[in-house]
Protein backbone atom coordinates (compact mmCIF):
# COMPACT_ATOMS: atom_id res chain seq x y z
CA UNK A 1 0.00 0.00 0.00
CA UNK A 2 2.50 2.68 1.06
CA UNK A 3 4.30 1.62 -2.34
CA UNK A 4 1.70 2.24 -4.36
CA UNK A 5 1.02 5.39 -2.39
CA UNK A 6 4.70 6.82 -2.31
CA UNK A 7 4.75 6.73 -5.93
CA UNK A 8 1.86 9.56 -6.48
CA UNK A 9 3.94 11.94 -4.25
CA UNK A 10 5.94 12.34 -7.52
CA UNK A 11 6.83 15.83 -8.80
CA UNK A 12 6.23 16.86 -5.29
CA UNK A 13 9.34 15.56 -3.47
CA UNK A 14 11.36 18.69 -2.93
CA UNK A 15 8.11 20.61 -1.22
CA UNK A 16 7.95 17.39 0.86
CA UNK A 17 10.96 17.67 1.99
CA UNK A 18 11.44 21.08 2.74
CA UNK A 19 8.58 20.95 4.73
CA UNK A 20 9.82 19.50 7.41
CA UNK A 21 12.97 21.06 7.16
CA UNK A 22 11.22 24.31 8.44
CA UNK A 23 8.85 23.02 10.74
CA UNK A 24 12.49 22.41 12.14
CA UNK A 25 13.97 25.45 11.74
CA UNK A 26 10.40 27.24 13.21
CA UNK A 27 10.81 24.45 16.45
CA UNK A 28 14.79 25.70 17.14
CA UNK A 29 13.50 29.53 17.30
CA UNK A 30 10.82 28.98 19.15
CA UNK A 31 13.39 27.44 21.88
CA UNK A 32 15.68 29.78 21.55
CA UNK A 33 13.12 32.64 22.58
CA UNK A 34 12.47 31.50 26.32
CA UNK A 35 16.20 31.49 27.31
CA UNK A 36 16.48 34.40 25.92
CA UNK A 37 13.62 35.44 27.95
CA UNK A 38 15.48 34.31 31.09
CA UNK A 39 18.27 36.25 30.20
CA UNK A 40 16.22 39.49 30.10
CA UNK A 41 15.03 38.87 33.61
CA UNK A 42 17.79 37.20 35.15
CA UNK A 43 20.85 39.79 33.44
CA UNK A 44 18.67 42.60 32.52
CA UNK A 45 15.75 43.19 34.65
CA UNK A 46 16.89 41.88 37.92
CA UNK A 47 20.67 43.58 37.29
CA UNK A 48 19.53 46.14 35.90
CA UNK A 49 20.94 46.34 32.75
CA UNK A 50 19.52 48.29 29.91
CA UNK A 51 21.94 47.10 27.50
CA UNK A 52 21.63 43.95 27.56
CA UNK A 53 17.91 44.08 27.66
CA UNK A 54 17.88 45.86 24.27
CA UNK A 55 20.36 43.59 22.80
CA UNK A 56 18.98 40.40 23.99
CA UNK A 57 15.37 41.68 22.93
CA UNK A 58 16.91 42.51 19.54
CA UNK A 59 17.60 38.92 19.30
CA UNK A 60 14.35 37.83 20.14
CA UNK A 61 12.83 39.98 17.69
CA UNK A 62 15.35 38.20 15.21
CA UNK A 63 14.82 34.93 16.29
CA UNK A 64 10.79 35.54 16.44
CA UNK A 65 11.17 36.86 12.72
CA UNK A 66 13.24 33.62 11.69
CA UNK A 67 10.35 31.20 13.28
CA UNK A 68 7.73 33.27 11.83
CA UNK A 69 9.45 32.86 8.15
CA UNK A 70 10.24 29.23 8.65
CA UNK A 71 6.72 28.86 9.74
CA UNK A 72 4.82 30.14 6.77
CA UNK A 73 6.97 28.10 4.24
CA UNK A 74 6.61 25.16 5.95
CA UNK A 75 2.64 26.00 5.16
CA UNK A 76 2.74 26.93 1.91
CA UNK A 77 5.55 23.67 1.36
CA UNK A 78 3.07 21.22 3.20
CA UNK A 79 -0.09 22.72 1.19
CA UNK A 80 1.46 22.47 -2.02
CA UNK A 81 2.80 18.89 -0.77
CA UNK A 82 -0.44 17.69 0.64
CA UNK A 83 -2.97 19.20 -2.53
CA UNK A 84 -0.32 18.09 -5.08
CA UNK A 85 -0.62 14.54 -3.71
CA UNK A 86 -4.15 14.86 -3.52
CA UNK A 87 -4.54 15.49 -7.48
CA UNK A 88 -1.91 13.03 -8.19
CA UNK A 89 -3.80 10.78 -6.14
CA UNK A 90 -7.17 11.69 -8.09
CA UNK A 91 -5.61 11.46 -11.39
CA UNK A 92 -3.96 8.31 -11.56
CA UNK A 93 -7.40 6.38 -10.16
CA UNK A 94 -9.45 8.53 -13.04
CA UNK A 95 -7.17 6.87 -15.42
CA UNK A 96 -6.49 3.44 -13.60
CA UNK A 97 -10.71 3.21 -13.73
CA UNK A 98 -10.35 4.31 -18.26
CA UNK A 99 -7.92 1.13 -18.48
CA UNK A 100 -10.90 -1.50 -16.39
CA UNK A 101 -12.51 -4.42 -17.96
CA UNK A 102 -16.37 -4.92 -16.94
CA UNK A 103 -15.60 -7.46 -14.75
CA UNK A 104 -12.77 -5.00 -13.07
CA UNK A 105 -16.07 -2.10 -12.51
CA UNK A 106 -18.22 -5.25 -11.25
CA UNK A 107 -16.00 -5.32 -8.36
CA UNK A 108 -16.95 -1.63 -7.38
CA UNK A 109 -19.87 0.57 -7.19
CA UNK A 110 -20.21 4.00 -8.09
CA UNK A 111 -20.99 5.27 -4.98
CA UNK A 112 -18.06 3.23 -3.63
CA UNK A 113 -15.41 4.93 -6.43
CA UNK A 114 -16.72 8.56 -6.05
CA UNK A 115 -16.17 8.09 -2.10
CA UNK A 116 -12.43 7.10 -2.76
CA UNK A 117 -11.93 9.96 -5.39
CA UNK A 118 -13.22 12.25 -2.72
CA UNK A 119 -13.91 11.78 0.99
CA UNK A 120 -10.72 8.94 1.05
CA UNK A 121 -8.24 11.14 -0.97
CA UNK A 122 -9.37 14.24 1.39
CA UNK A 123 -8.41 12.12 4.43
CA UNK A 124 -5.29 11.30 3.09
CA UNK A 125 -4.15 14.73 1.88
CA UNK A 126 -4.96 16.02 5.58
CA UNK A 127 -3.27 13.14 6.84
CA UNK A 128 -0.66 13.73 5.03
CA UNK A 129 -0.14 17.74 5.30
CA UNK A 130 -0.23 16.86 8.76
CA UNK A 131 2.32 14.28 9.11
CA UNK A 132 4.42 16.74 7.02
CA UNK A 133 4.18 19.84 9.72
CA UNK A 134 2.76 18.17 12.69
CA UNK A 135 4.47 14.66 13.19
CA UNK A 136 7.59 16.45 12.66
CA UNK A 137 6.88 19.57 14.45
CA UNK A 138 5.40 17.98 17.02
CA UNK A 139 8.19 15.30 18.61
CA UNK A 140 10.75 18.13 17.46
CA UNK A 141 9.05 20.73 19.95
CA UNK A 142 8.74 17.78 22.98
CA UNK A 143 12.08 16.68 22.67
CA UNK A 144 14.05 19.64 22.16
CA UNK A 145 12.09 21.59 25.39
CA UNK A 146 12.55 18.12 27.50
CA UNK A 147 16.37 18.74 26.73
CA UNK A 148 15.98 22.04 27.68
CA UNK A 149 14.30 21.86 30.82
CA UNK A 150 17.02 19.32 31.73
CA UNK A 151 19.38 21.34 31.40
CA UNK A 152 17.97 24.20 33.62
CA UNK A 153 16.93 21.80 36.45
CA UNK A 154 16.86 18.28 36.50
CA UNK A 155 13.99 17.95 39.52
CA UNK A 156 11.82 20.24 37.71
CA UNK A 157 11.89 18.54 34.65
CA UNK A 158 11.37 15.32 36.11
CA UNK A 159 8.09 16.82 36.31
CA UNK A 160 7.17 17.16 32.85
CA UNK A 161 8.26 13.51 32.35
CA UNK A 162 5.75 11.97 34.60
CA UNK A 163 3.33 13.89 33.02
CA UNK A 164 4.87 13.09 29.74
CA UNK A 165 4.05 9.75 30.60
CA UNK A 166 0.61 9.44 32.21
CA UNK A 167 -1.01 12.01 29.74
CA UNK A 168 0.64 10.11 26.66
CA UNK A 169 -0.99 6.70 28.01
CA UNK A 170 -4.39 8.45 28.65
CA UNK A 171 -4.27 9.89 24.89
CA UNK A 172 -3.47 6.73 23.52
CA UNK A 173 -6.98 5.11 25.47
CA UNK A 174 -8.55 7.99 23.92
CA UNK A 175 -6.83 7.72 20.31
CA UNK A 176 -7.49 3.99 20.30
CA UNK A 177 -11.02 4.20 21.36
CA UNK A 178 -11.99 7.06 18.62
CA UNK A 179 -10.13 5.80 15.52
CA UNK A 180 -12.40 2.76 15.91
CA UNK A 181 -15.74 4.28 15.29
CA UNK A 182 -14.05 7.13 12.65
CA UNK A 183 -13.02 4.08 10.42
CA UNK A 184 -16.84 2.66 10.72
CA UNK A 185 -18.06 6.57 9.99
CA UNK A 186 -16.09 6.37 6.78
CA UNK A 187 -17.53 3.15 5.71
CA UNK A 188 -20.94 4.52 5.77
CA UNK A 189 -20.02 7.30 3.34
CA UNK A 190 -20.26 4.59 0.67
CA UNK A 191 -24.46 4.23 1.39
CA UNK A 192 -25.05 7.95 1.96
CA UNK A 193 -23.20 8.84 -1.57
CA UNK A 194 -24.99 5.50 -3.03
CA UNK A 195 -28.21 7.70 -1.73
CA UNK A 196 -27.35 10.51 -3.10
CA UNK A 197 -26.76 8.83 -6.65
CA UNK A 198 -29.65 7.12 -6.89
CA UNK A 199 -32.30 10.15 -6.03
CA UNK A 200 -30.52 12.32 -8.21
CA UNK A 201 -30.35 10.36 -11.13
CA UNK A 202 -33.69 8.73 -10.83
CA UNK A 203 -35.11 12.07 -9.83
CA UNK A 204 -37.87 12.19 -12.92
CA UNK A 205 -39.23 8.28 -11.39
CA UNK A 206 -39.10 9.57 -8.04
CA UNK A 207 -41.12 12.67 -8.50
CA UNK A 208 -43.66 10.40 -10.80
CA UNK A 209 -44.06 8.34 -7.82
CA UNK A 210 -44.29 11.05 -4.98
CA UNK A 211 -41.26 8.67 -3.24
CA UNK A 212 -39.81 12.21 -2.07
CA UNK A 213 -40.68 11.66 1.28
CA UNK A 214 -39.27 8.36 1.38
CA UNK A 215 -36.05 8.85 -0.39
CA UNK A 216 -35.84 11.35 2.15
CA UNK A 217 -36.13 9.65 4.93
CA UNK A 218 -33.73 6.96 3.23
CA UNK A 219 -31.33 9.85 3.39
CA UNK A 220 -31.88 10.81 6.58
CA UNK A 221 -31.23 7.29 7.70
CA UNK A 222 -28.10 6.90 5.71
CA UNK A 223 -27.24 10.67 7.06
CA UNK A 224 -27.81 9.51 10.74
CA UNK A 225 -25.40 6.64 10.75
CA UNK A 226 -22.63 8.55 9.70
CA UNK A 227 -23.40 11.79 12.16
CA UNK A 228 -24.20 9.01 15.92
CA UNK A 229 -20.57 7.09 14.40
CA UNK A 230 -18.78 10.74 13.93
CA UNK A 231 -20.82 11.88 17.15
CA UNK A 232 -19.18 8.89 19.42
CA UNK A 233 -15.69 9.30 18.13
CA UNK A 234 -15.91 13.37 19.08
CA UNK A 235 -17.49 12.68 22.28
CA UNK A 236 -14.49 10.55 23.20
CA UNK A 237 -12.14 12.90 21.65
CA UNK A 238 -13.77 15.79 23.62
CA UNK A 239 -11.54 14.51 26.67
CA UNK A 240 -8.49 15.66 25.19
CA UNK A 241 -8.89 19.24 26.16
CA UNK A 242 -9.71 18.76 29.76
CA UNK A 243 -7.60 16.49 30.30
CA UNK A 244 -5.10 18.39 28.43
CA UNK A 245 -6.01 21.65 30.53
CA UNK A 246 -5.89 20.10 33.83
CA UNK A 247 -2.47 18.58 32.91
CA UNK A 248 -0.92 21.84 32.07
CA UNK A 249 -2.12 23.73 35.20
CA UNK A 250 -1.29 20.80 37.48
CA UNK A 251 2.19 21.07 35.98
CA UNK A 252 2.35 25.10 36.08
CA UNK A 253 1.30 24.95 40.30
CA UNK A 254 3.58 22.44 40.82
CA UNK A 255 6.60 23.64 38.62
CA UNK A 256 5.68 26.76 40.42
CA UNK A 257 5.49 25.82 43.90
CA UNK A 258 8.80 23.76 43.74
CA UNK A 259 10.68 26.38 41.77
CA UNK A 260 9.27 29.23 44.39
CA UNK A 261 10.63 27.31 47.31
CA UNK A 262 14.28 26.78 45.39
CA UNK A 263 14.68 30.61 44.60
CA UNK A 264 14.12 31.16 48.34
CA UNK A 265 15.89 28.70 49.72
CA UNK A 266 18.81 29.18 47.83
CA UNK A 267 19.16 32.43 47.55
CA UNK A 268 18.13 32.35 43.12
CA UNK A 269 21.43 30.36 42.91
CA UNK A 270 19.66 26.77 42.28
CA UNK A 271 17.32 28.44 39.94
CA UNK A 272 16.35 31.90 38.93
CA UNK A 273 13.41 33.37 38.39
CA UNK A 274 13.88 34.02 34.63
CA UNK A 275 14.88 30.19 34.54
CA UNK A 276 11.76 29.25 36.48
CA UNK A 277 9.48 31.77 33.57
CA UNK A 278 11.12 29.30 31.13
CA UNK A 279 10.27 26.10 32.62
CA UNK A 280 6.96 27.21 32.09
CA UNK A 281 6.79 27.87 28.83
CA UNK A 282 8.61 24.69 28.25
CA UNK A 283 5.90 23.15 30.25
CA UNK A 284 3.62 24.61 27.62
CA UNK A 285 5.46 23.43 24.81
CA UNK A 286 5.95 19.98 26.06
CA UNK A 287 2.22 18.96 26.51
CA UNK A 288 0.66 20.93 23.40
CA UNK A 289 2.96 18.97 21.34
CA UNK A 290 2.16 15.71 22.94
CA UNK A 291 -1.54 17.13 22.25
CA UNK A 292 -0.79 17.26 18.91
CA UNK A 293 1.11 14.48 18.40
CA UNK A 294 -2.10 12.95 19.49
CA UNK A 295 -4.12 14.72 16.76
CA UNK A 296 -1.56 13.75 14.22
CA UNK A 297 -2.38 9.62 15.04
CA UNK A 298 -5.80 9.98 15.30
CA UNK A 299 -5.70 11.72 11.69
CA UNK A 300 -3.30 8.96 10.64
CA UNK A 301 -5.61 6.13 11.87
CA UNK A 302 -8.38 7.73 10.22
CA UNK A 303 -6.88 7.88 6.89
CA UNK A 304 -5.47 4.12 7.43
CA UNK A 305 -8.98 3.02 5.55
CA UNK A 306 -9.18 5.55 2.96
CA UNK A 307 -5.20 4.81 2.29
CA UNK A 308 -5.89 0.62 1.84
CA UNK A 309 -9.24 1.71 -0.48
CA UNK A 310 -7.78 4.41 -2.50
CA UNK A 311 -4.87 1.93 -2.73
CA UNK A 312 -6.89 -0.78 -3.51
CA UNK A 313 -8.25 0.94 -6.84
CA UNK A 314 -4.82 2.26 -8.10
CA UNK A 315 -3.78 -1.52 -7.81
CA UNK A 316 -6.74 -2.88 -9.40
CA UNK A 317 -5.47 -4.24 -13.09
CA UNK A 318 -7.39 -4.81 -15.77
CA UNK A 319 -7.68 -8.63 -16.39
CA UNK A 320 -8.18 -7.61 -20.63
CA UNK A 321 -4.43 -6.80 -21.45
CA UNK A 322 -2.78 -6.87 -24.86
CA UNK A 323 -0.94 -9.82 -25.97
CA UNK A 324 2.48 -9.36 -27.19
CA UNK A 325 2.99 -8.51 -30.77
CA UNK A 326 -0.38 -7.81 -30.72
CA UNK A 327 -2.48 -8.30 -34.53
CA UNK A 328 -3.16 -4.45 -35.42
CA UNK A 329 -5.38 -4.76 -38.52
CA UNK A 330 -9.05 -6.56 -38.63
CA UNK A 331 -9.53 -7.68 -41.84
CA UNK A 332 -13.33 -8.16 -41.93
CA UNK A 333 -16.35 -8.55 -40.19
CA UNK A 334 -16.74 -12.75 -40.00
CA UNK A 335 -17.39 -14.08 -36.49
CA UNK A 336 -16.99 -17.32 -35.59
CA UNK A 337 -17.93 -18.94 -31.81
CA UNK A 338 -16.08 -22.16 -31.22
CA UNK A 339 -17.60 -24.13 -28.15
CA UNK A 340 -17.61 -20.79 -26.50
CA UNK A 341 -18.82 -20.62 -22.51
CA UNK A 342 -18.79 -17.54 -20.03
CA UNK A 343 -19.30 -17.17 -16.57
CA UNK A 344 -19.04 -14.11 -14.76
CA UNK A 345 -16.14 -13.56 -11.90
CA UNK A 346 -18.48 -12.06 -9.43
CA UNK A 347 -20.44 -15.08 -8.95
CA UNK A 348 -19.28 -17.53 -10.86
CA UNK A 349 -22.48 -18.49 -12.48
CA UNK A 350 -22.46 -20.11 -15.95
CA UNK A 351 -23.85 -17.77 -18.67
CA UNK A 352 -23.19 -19.19 -21.86
CA UNK A 353 -22.39 -22.59 -22.51
CA UNK A 354 -21.03 -24.41 -25.44
CA UNK A 355 -22.09 -21.48 -28.31
CA UNK A 356 -20.99 -22.58 -31.74
CA UNK A 357 -21.67 -20.01 -34.59
CA UNK A 358 -20.03 -19.84 -37.82
CA UNK A 359 -21.24 -15.97 -39.34
CA UNK A 360 -19.84 -14.90 -42.59
CA UNK A 361 -18.69 -11.35 -42.98
CA UNK A 362 -21.27 -8.63 -44.04
CA UNK A 363 -24.62 -10.83 -42.56
CA UNK A 364 -27.33 -9.62 -40.87
CA UNK A 365 -28.19 -11.78 -37.45
CA UNK A 366 -31.22 -11.54 -35.30
CA UNK A 367 -30.68 -12.47 -31.96
CA UNK A 368 -34.07 -13.44 -30.06
CA UNK A 369 -34.61 -14.91 -26.22
CA UNK A 370 -36.31 -14.28 -22.82
CA UNK A 371 -34.96 -12.00 -20.42
CA UNK A 372 -32.28 -13.53 -19.02
CA UNK A 373 -31.26 -15.66 -21.96
CA UNK A 374 -27.61 -14.08 -22.01
CA UNK A 375 -28.35 -12.41 -25.23
CA UNK A 376 -26.41 -9.17 -24.06
CA UNK A 377 -23.34 -11.09 -23.18
CA UNK A 378 -23.09 -12.67 -26.07
CA UNK A 379 -22.25 -9.82 -27.75
CA UNK A 380 -20.11 -7.94 -25.39
CA UNK A 381 -17.57 -10.87 -26.32
CA UNK A 382 -16.96 -9.72 -29.30
CA UNK A 383 -15.51 -6.39 -28.54
CA UNK A 384 -13.65 -8.27 -25.45
CA UNK A 385 -15.41 -6.57 -23.28
CA UNK A 386 -15.57 -9.66 -21.28
CA UNK A 387 -13.32 -13.02 -21.79
CA UNK A 388 -14.37 -16.11 -22.70
CA UNK A 389 -13.97 -18.66 -20.14
CA UNK A 390 -13.52 -21.57 -22.33
CA UNK A 391 -13.76 -21.75 -26.18
CA UNK A 392 -12.64 -19.40 -28.73
CA UNK A 393 -14.48 -16.33 -30.83
CA UNK A 394 -12.93 -15.02 -33.58
CA UNK A 395 -13.46 -12.06 -35.68
CA UNK A 396 -11.76 -11.83 -39.14
CA UNK A 397 -10.59 -15.47 -38.67
CA UNK A 398 -8.43 -13.97 -35.72
CA UNK A 399 -8.89 -15.00 -31.77
CA UNK A 400 -10.36 -11.67 -30.02
CA UNK A 401 -7.65 -12.53 -27.63
CA UNK A 402 -4.96 -11.49 -30.19
CA UNK A 403 -5.86 -8.09 -31.43
CA UNK A 404 -4.84 -4.76 -30.20
CA UNK A 405 -7.65 -4.01 -27.87
CA UNK A 406 -8.16 -0.64 -29.26
CA UNK A 407 -7.95 -1.93 -32.76
CA UNK A 408 -10.75 -4.17 -31.67
CA UNK A 409 -13.04 -1.97 -30.18
CA UNK A 410 -12.38 0.63 -32.87
CA UNK A 411 -13.92 -2.20 -35.86
CA UNK A 412 -17.28 -3.00 -33.46
CA UNK A 413 -19.64 -0.44 -32.22
CA UNK A 414 -21.93 -1.33 -29.96
CA UNK A 415 -25.57 0.42 -29.21
CA UNK A 416 -26.05 -0.65 -25.62
CA UNK A 417 -29.66 -1.00 -24.10
CA UNK A 418 -28.91 1.87 -21.70
CA UNK A 419 -28.15 4.82 -24.29
CA UNK A 420 -26.10 7.47 -23.08
CA UNK A 421 -25.68 10.78 -24.77
CA UNK A 422 -23.36 13.53 -22.62
CA UNK A 423 -24.13 17.42 -22.13
CA UNK A 424 -23.11 19.06 -25.45
CA UNK A 425 -24.24 19.46 -28.64
CA UNK A 426 -25.55 17.07 -30.95
CA UNK A 427 -22.31 17.16 -33.05
CA UNK A 428 -20.33 16.95 -29.89
CA UNK A 429 -22.50 13.45 -29.01
CA UNK A 430 -22.17 12.29 -32.57
CA UNK A 431 -18.01 13.13 -32.97
CA UNK A 432 -18.10 10.47 -30.04
CA UNK A 433 -17.72 7.81 -32.86
CA UNK A 434 -15.13 9.61 -34.82
CA UNK A 435 -13.45 12.91 -33.27
CA UNK A 436 -12.56 13.77 -37.09
CA UNK A 437 -15.99 13.29 -38.55
CA UNK A 438 -16.95 15.93 -41.25
CA UNK A 439 -20.21 17.52 -41.23
CA UNK A 440 -21.65 15.91 -44.56
CA UNK A 441 -20.21 12.53 -42.53
CA UNK A 442 -22.40 13.55 -39.62
CA UNK A 443 -25.27 14.40 -41.37
CA UNK A 444 -25.09 11.19 -43.74
CA UNK A 445 -24.76 8.79 -40.32
CA UNK A 446 -27.85 10.53 -38.87
CA UNK A 447 -29.62 9.84 -42.33
CA UNK A 448 -28.99 6.62 -42.10
CA UNK A 449 -30.27 6.38 -38.55
CA UNK A 450 -33.15 8.67 -39.56
CA UNK A 451 -32.19 11.02 -36.70
CA UNK A 452 -32.30 13.71 -39.14
CA UNK A 453 -35.89 13.84 -39.07
CA UNK A 454 -36.18 15.61 -36.22
CA UNK A 455 -32.29 17.07 -35.83
CA UNK A 456 -33.70 19.13 -39.17
CA UNK A 457 -36.45 20.55 -36.94
CA UNK A 458 -34.60 22.16 -34.31
CA UNK A 459 -33.58 25.62 -34.60
CA UNK A 460 -30.06 24.97 -33.97
CA UNK A 461 -29.98 21.61 -36.02
CA UNK A 462 -26.81 19.84 -35.23
CA UNK A 463 -25.38 22.41 -32.31
CA UNK A 464 -28.97 21.75 -30.25
CA UNK A 465 -27.47 21.42 -26.87
CA UNK A 466 -27.94 18.06 -25.28
CA UNK A 467 -28.58 17.87 -21.57
CA UNK A 468 -27.00 15.66 -19.22
CA UNK A 469 -28.36 11.64 -20.17
CA UNK A 470 -30.06 13.09 -23.47
CA UNK A 471 -32.89 14.29 -21.04
CA UNK A 472 -34.38 16.77 -23.17
CA UNK A 473 -34.82 14.78 -25.97
CA UNK A 474 -37.22 11.39 -25.94
CA UNK A 475 -36.02 7.83 -26.23
CA UNK A 476 -36.71 7.02 -29.36
CA UNK A 477 -34.58 10.32 -30.40
CA UNK A 478 -32.00 9.34 -27.97
CA UNK A 479 -31.49 5.91 -29.91
CA UNK A 480 -31.73 7.23 -33.18
CA UNK A 481 -28.86 9.70 -32.27
CA UNK A 482 -26.69 6.50 -30.55
CA UNK A 483 -27.33 4.22 -33.33
CA UNK A 484 -25.58 7.44 -35.85
CA UNK A 485 -22.54 8.15 -33.24
CA UNK A 486 -21.64 4.27 -33.93
CA UNK A 487 -22.63 4.60 -37.66
CA UNK A 488 -19.48 7.28 -37.34
CA UNK A 489 -17.21 4.79 -36.20
CA UNK A 490 -17.81 2.73 -39.71
CA UNK A 491 -17.44 -0.22 -37.90
CA UNK A 492 -17.19 -3.76 -39.15
CA UNK A 493 -19.63 -5.11 -36.78
CA UNK A 494 -22.43 -3.30 -35.55
CA UNK A 495 -24.25 -4.42 -32.42
CA UNK A 496 -27.81 -3.36 -31.68
CA UNK A 497 -28.68 -4.38 -28.48
CA UNK A 498 -32.25 -3.97 -28.27
CA UNK A 499 -31.98 -0.22 -29.73
CA UNK A 500 -35.06 0.39 -31.44
CA UNK A 501 -37.28 -0.39 -28.58
CA UNK A 502 -38.13 2.89 -28.23
CA UNK A 503 -38.49 3.73 -31.86
CA UNK A 504 -41.97 3.21 -34.39
CA UNK A 505 -42.03 0.13 -36.53
CA UNK A 506 -41.96 2.51 -39.94
CA UNK A 507 -38.37 3.60 -38.38
CA UNK A 508 -37.16 0.78 -37.63
CA UNK A 509 -38.01 -0.49 -41.07
CA UNK A 510 -36.05 2.52 -42.41
CA UNK A 511 -32.98 1.93 -40.28
CA UNK A 512 -32.59 -2.02 -40.85
CA UNK A 513 -33.56 -1.16 -45.30
CA UNK A 514 -30.44 1.84 -44.80
CA UNK A 515 -28.40 -0.50 -43.53
CA UNK A 516 -28.67 -3.39 -46.02
CA UNK A 517 -28.20 -0.83 -48.51
CA UNK A 518 -25.86 1.95 -47.11
CA UNK A 519 -23.19 -0.86 -44.82
CA UNK A 520 -23.54 -3.86 -46.76
CA UNK A 521 -19.95 -4.85 -45.99
CA UNK A 522 -20.66 -4.57 -41.71
CA UNK A 523 -21.98 -7.66 -39.90
CA UNK A 524 -24.90 -6.89 -38.07
CA UNK A 525 -25.91 -8.39 -35.24
CA UNK A 526 -29.58 -6.85 -33.72
CA UNK A 527 -30.81 -8.04 -30.33
CA UNK A 528 -34.59 -7.42 -30.30
CA UNK A 529 -38.01 -8.39 -28.47
CA UNK A 530 -40.40 -7.79 -31.59
CA UNK A 531 -40.16 -10.00 -35.04
CA UNK A 532 -40.51 -7.32 -36.90
CA UNK A 533 -37.20 -6.19 -36.07
CA UNK A 534 -35.14 -9.51 -37.52
CA UNK A 535 -37.96 -10.46 -39.95
CA UNK A 536 -35.37 -9.88 -42.59
CA UNK A 537 -32.18 -10.90 -41.51
CA UNK A 538 -30.17 -13.78 -42.63
CA UNK A 539 -29.70 -15.65 -39.46
CA UNK A 540 -31.68 -15.72 -36.06
CA UNK A 541 -30.19 -17.16 -32.93
CA UNK A 542 -32.54 -18.21 -30.28
CA UNK A 543 -31.44 -18.61 -26.96
CA UNK A 544 -32.67 -19.59 -23.62
CA UNK A 545 -31.14 -20.24 -20.27
CA UNK A 546 -27.19 -19.29 -21.92
CA UNK A 547 -27.83 -21.98 -24.52
CA UNK A 548 -28.43 -22.14 -28.62
CA UNK A 549 -32.02 -23.32 -29.28
CA UNK A 550 -32.50 -22.55 -32.77
CA UNK A 551 -30.33 -21.13 -35.67
CA UNK A 552 -31.62 -20.42 -39.22
CA UNK A 553 -33.35 -18.34 -41.18
CA UNK A 554 -36.51 -16.78 -40.03
CA UNK A 555 -38.17 -19.25 -42.32
CA UNK A 556 -36.67 -22.00 -41.46
CA UNK A 557 -37.16 -20.96 -37.39
CA UNK A 558 -40.97 -20.36 -38.06
CA UNK A 559 -41.19 -24.06 -39.55
CA UNK A 560 -39.30 -25.96 -37.12
CA UNK A 561 -38.60 -23.87 -33.78
CA UNK A 562 -41.31 -23.86 -31.24
CA UNK A 563 -40.11 -20.44 -28.94
CA UNK A 564 -39.58 -18.79 -32.56
CA UNK A 565 -43.18 -19.72 -33.30
CA UNK A 566 -44.70 -18.74 -29.57
CA UNK A 567 -43.26 -15.29 -30.09
CA UNK A 568 -44.47 -14.80 -33.87
CA UNK A 569 -47.76 -16.44 -32.89
CA UNK A 570 -47.89 -13.96 -29.95
CA UNK A 571 -47.12 -10.57 -31.79
CA UNK A 572 -48.92 -11.15 -34.70
CA UNK A 573 -51.76 -11.89 -33.03
CA UNK A 574 -51.99 -9.76 -29.63
CA UNK A 575 -48.91 -7.91 -30.27
CA UNK A 576 -47.18 -9.11 -27.40
CA UNK A 577 -43.10 -9.56 -27.10
CA UNK A 578 -41.09 -12.58 -25.97
CA UNK A 579 -41.29 -12.15 -22.47
CA UNK A 580 -45.50 -12.01 -22.54
CA UNK A 581 -44.65 -15.78 -21.30
CA UNK A 582 -42.61 -15.30 -18.19
CA UNK A 583 -39.04 -14.76 -17.92
CA UNK A 584 -36.17 -14.70 -15.21
CA UNK A 585 -32.69 -12.16 -16.31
Amino acid sequence: MFKTLYKEIDGFKLVSVLTPVCMIGEVVMEMIVPRLMASIIDDGVTAGNMEHIYRVGGWMIVAAIIGLVFGVLGAVFGSRAATGFARNLRRSMYRNIQTFSFSNIDKYSTAGLVTRMTTDVTNIQNAYQMILRMFVRAPASMVIAMVMSFAINRELASVYLVAVILLGAALIFIMTRATRYFGEAFRKYDDLNESVQENVSAIRVVKAYVREKFEGEKFQKASGNVQKLLLRAEMILSWNAPLMQFTVYTCILVISWLGARMIVSSGATALTTGELMSMLTYCMNILMSLMMLSMVFVMITMSAASARRVAEVLSEKSDLTNPENPVMEVKNGAVQFEHVGFRYKRDGREVLSDIDLNIRSGETVGIIGGTGSAKTSLVQLLPRLYDVSAGTVRVGGVDVRKYDLETLRDSVAMVLQKNELFSGTIAENLRWGNANATDEEIAEACRQACADEFIERFPDKYETHIEQGGTNVSGGQKQRLCIARALLKKPKILILDDSTSAVDTATDAKIRHSFAEKIPGTTVFIIAQRISSIEHADHVLVLDGGRIQGWGTPQELLETNKIYQEVYRSQTKGGGDFDEKGGEE
